[in-house]
């Protein structure tokens, strides 16, 4: 008998504590797009062996399925800085019918590049991914600067300090449409 009360008794708290814990909100097509994009880059960068045999592996983690492509080539605002243009692979990730990504790689310098722009506003979008759970597990902010209409934050990996993200969004909702709306730039210092 008192086991059975004992029992019920922790089967009651128990569906207290899970009841009360937080629920994670899920994530919109344009989040999941965008997380996506920065587990491709980390995966693309710290693990070439999900790539050097076929792009399956490296796909698998980046988790999107068919909203995520291979193309020949992408808009000249879509590619990274000239001197990493060596060698890209081109990512498309078509998270809305009218909003979505490019991830750009190099198969000969541990580079990244996301781009992101479409007809809505990415700039909640963007913050909400920036201070998900997911992404601070992964990544430290170590400097933020704010020049005119647009905020720019340093992350270090938490795992690889030696691979860093630029990322530059809009200050504030509601800004343009007709840019690039979210730019990461990442790149790994060999000298680390």
């Amino acid at each position: 008998m008192q086991s059975s009360l004992l029992l019920a008794a922790a089967g009651a708290i128990a569906v207290i504590a899970v009841s009360s814990a937080p629920v994670a909100k899920a994530q919109t097509p344009l989040e999941q797009g965008l997380s996506g994009a920065l587990r491709g880059c980390e995966e693309w960068v710290l693990n070439p062996q999900s790539w050097t045999e076929g792009p399956a592996p490296f796909l698998a983690v980046v988790g999107l399925g068919d909203a995520m492509g291979q193309v020949a080539r992408v808009d000249e605002a879509s590619l990274p800085p000239p001197a990493l243009r060596q060698g890209n692979i081109y990512w498309r990730i078509n998270s809305t019918e009218t909003a979505g990504y490019v991830l750009v790689v190099s198969d000969q310098t541990p580079m990244c590049h996301i781009t992101g722009g479409g007809r809505v506003d990415l700039q909640p979008v963007v913050e909400a991914v920036l201070k998900s759970a997911d992404f601070d597990r992964r990544w430290e902010a170590v400097q933020q600067s704010t020049q005119r209409d647009m905020t720019t934050t340093i992350f270090r990996n938490r795992i690889e300090p030696a691979l860093s993200i630029i990322v530059s969004r809009a200050k504030s909702p509601g800004s343009r449409l007709d840019r690039v709306q979210v730019l990461v730039s990442g790149v790994y210092e060999m000298s680390r």
